[in-house]
């Protein structure tokens, strides 16, 4: 037999269909892997992320709990839903430098080349601020009751007090998300955010009652977003919360996704556009040399 024979007698190659394009879903699942991992592969970052609430909370309840409320565990049971809020409000900077991190570093640059629903990265940015306020939270609780905390309303309350912890975090967060697109340092990032949300976090009854405050400063801490959230907080802990507290404590976390969400999405895409620009810019100049 001859080659040719051989050839003509050999079993064809079959045809093999190209596999379907992943899912928004599913990129959207890689991408949430990804921001888990960093858990796994930088545990440094958790010690951030849960050593400033720790502080506060052991500091305010020992050296300020007796003069505020008369005694340490007396004081706790006011002060340990805020500080709740306060942990959730404060990790939501790391959104915005985690992002200015990764497009100082071309990663951005990497997915955007992908075949990938554009939108994926921070859709693993998000995932990764739920786990981020989840564990501190879960970690600051924890704290409180080994000190004395005990909810008035029995433990079975603490659970629809996370998910609004949740809310509150994803809210804020694209604040920071706005400012991680907009300047390049992650410090430069984390600077501008604390020196937003100290005046916004201290000036409110997340610490002290408001009551005796000047009426100045009353009224503006009565109207505080972050005090009610504060209030809310209380409330499920404590079993007194009614729908108008809540709905009061999402309206700020929902404004702010409704109005800088599109934000996001606009600079985002801007910056894609901006970034093929250079490129073929680039890929000209190179032309013109080479020609």
């Amino acid at each position: 037999m001859s080659m040719t024979d051989l050839a003509l007698s050999a079993p064809r190659p079959r045809a093999i269909e190209r596999p379907p394009a992943p899912s928004a879903f599913s990129n959207a699942l890689v991408f949430g892997w990804r921001a888990a991992l960093k858990f796994k592969h930088v545990p440094e970052q958790l010690f951030d992320l849960v050593m400033t609430p720790i502080m506060f909370t052991l500091l305010f309840t020992f050296v300020f709990g007796g003069a505020l409320a008369g005694s340490a565990r007396d004081y706790l049971q006011f002060f340990l839903p805020g500080i709740l809020v306060q942990t959730v409000c404060f990790n939501a900077v790391y959104s915005g430098m985690g992002l200015s991190t990764d497009l100082g570093k071309g990663l951005f640059d990497r997915f955007r080349s992908l075949p990938i629903w554009s939108l994926a990265p921070f859709a693993g940015l998000m995932v990764g601020d739920v786990l981020r306020h989840l564990i501190a939270a879960t970690i600051i609780l924890t704290i409180g009751l080994i000190l004395g905390y005990r909810p008035e309303a029995g433990f079975s309350c603490i659970v629809p007090a996370f998910p609004l912890l949740v809310a509150i975090g994803f809210g804020t967060g694209w604040i920071f998300i706005v400012l991680g697109l907009l300047i390049r340092t992650p410090m430069t990032v984390m600077t501008l955010g604390f020196t937003f949300l100290f005046p916004v976090i201290f000036a409110s009854n997340i610490m002290v009652d408001p009551a005796t405050m000047p009426f100045w400063l009353r009224a503006f801490v009565e109207v505080n977003p972050v005090s009610l959230m504060t209030d809310a907080m209380r409330g499920l802990m404590g079993g007194g919360a009614n729908l108008g507290q809540i709905a009061l404590a999402l309206a700020a976390p929902a404004a702010l996704t409704a109005t800088l969400a599109p934000v996001t999405l606009w600079l985002y895409r801007r910056q894609c556009r901006l970034g093929q620009s250079a490129i073929r810019f680039e890929l000209a100049l190179g032309h013109r040399c080479f020609t």
